[in-house]
């Protein structure tokens, strides 16, 4: 017997109970069960039959496909869909994981130049996907004023390189995709996750933000931010009144080769719009019909918000990580570091890798 469980981000909770096959890998028998909804009632049994049968090794699509092609025309799933099955069963199989399956690390912010922080999350989410490490949560800290832009976007069309010089602010290209941020020293609050793959696997790109930063939702709950996801990639505050809709941070991704993913989240704590216009001509591009009072308030400030110093969130974060996922605080490795600051000078400080859009 085989047993998954997967709770849909806002949705409900599906699980798969499979009996496999002895004699080949295969689904001989399953039982998907849950607190969702489906009618009719006997779309169950219909559910259940189109798993049977399948092979061990079915891919997520492969699972939903089934799913779509056994199901009664008309039924409804209310709470959860093909993909959420297709999730349950893979994580029954042993093909997927949940957070409960890993033993996870806390890494709490290291003041290091920003360069540097790029380049640990390509070596860190090496590490993960390699199995040196177990997969972690990272915040960032920097001291100097930065633009760090996604990785297809033009260098050209993104910055502004007079303002950018005249304001000594560095430009670093990370490896995620995304839009460009604007991080002074204090005014921003980033994190980094790196795990294995199967733990969003048979998870949808757009279901993967919300599902990764659900800790992150009860940390800012707790100091007193209602905050919801807006797809793609947005944190925008939930709050009642003036601060509707307005946009906290955003979050970018990426998947390696060897198996490891990142996830990072950068959200404005305290920034100076006026200057980060200055920089950016997307943003000044967005703002130009809006006027300077508009621009201040384009990004939601978590300080305005918490009236809290900017550490004392980010230990909220690091204790609600710890507490959710069962995390041990950890630290950088001396080889990853040293690690990284090759990886700055042979490839993230460079103008090749920079300006690779120009």
């Amino acid at each position: 017997m085989a047993h998954g469980e997967y709770k849909v981000p806002s949705g409900k909770l599906v699980v798969a109970d499979l009996e496999l096959s002895e004699d080949a890998p295969v689904i001989a028998r399953a039982s998907i069960n849950g607190d969702f909804f489906l009618e009719p009632d006997d779309a169950l049994e219909a559910l259940n039959a189109a798993l049977t049968g399948l092979s061990a090794d079915a891919s997520r699509e492969e699972i939903a496909a089934a799913v779509r092609a056994g199901l009664p025309e008309g039924a409804q799933m209310i709470g959860f869909d093909e993909a959420a099955v297709a999730t349950a069963v893979r994580r029954a199989l042993g093909r997927a994981t949940g957070w409960e399956d890993h033993q996870w690390e806390v890494l709490p912010a290291t003041n290091l130049p920003i360069a540097v922080n790029v380049a640990l999350d390509q070596v860190l989410t090496e590490e993960v996907g390699a199995g040196n490490r177990p997969p972690l949560m990272r915040l960032w800290d920097w001291s100097e004023r930065a633009v760090v832009i996604g990785s297809f976007q033009s260098l050209a069309n993104e910055v502004d390189s007079a303002a950018a010089a005249a304001l000594d602010t560095e430009v670093v290209r990370r490896i995620s995709g995304g839009g460009a941020m604007f991080m002074e020293s204090g005014n921003c609050i980033t994190y980094s996750l790196c795990f294995p793959q199967s733990l969003v696997d048979g998870l949808s790109f757009a279901d993967s933000y919300p599902f990764l930063d659900s800790w992150v939702m009860e940390a800012l709950e707790r100091v007193g931010v209602r905050a919801e996801y807006k797809p793609l990639n947005d944190i925008v505050s939930a709050a009642e009144g003036e601060g509707l809709g307005r946009k906290i941070g955003g979050a970018a991704q990426k998947r390696l080769a060897n198996g490891g993913m990142l996830h990072h989240v950068t959200m404005s704590y305290d920034i100076d719009a006026e200057r980060m216009t200055q920089v950016l001509r997307i943003g000044r591009e967005k703002l130009s019909d809006k006027g300077h009072r508009s621009a201040v308030k384009r990004v939601d400030p978590l300080r305005s918000q918490t009236g809290l110093a900017r550490q004392e969130i980010m230990d909220v974060f690091v204790r609600t990580f710890a507490e959710r996922h069962g995390a041990t605080v950890a630290s950088i490795r001396p080889h990853e570091l040293a690690r990284a600051e090759q990886l700055v000078a042979e490839k993230f400080g460079t103008e090749e890798w920079t300006a690779r859009v120009p």
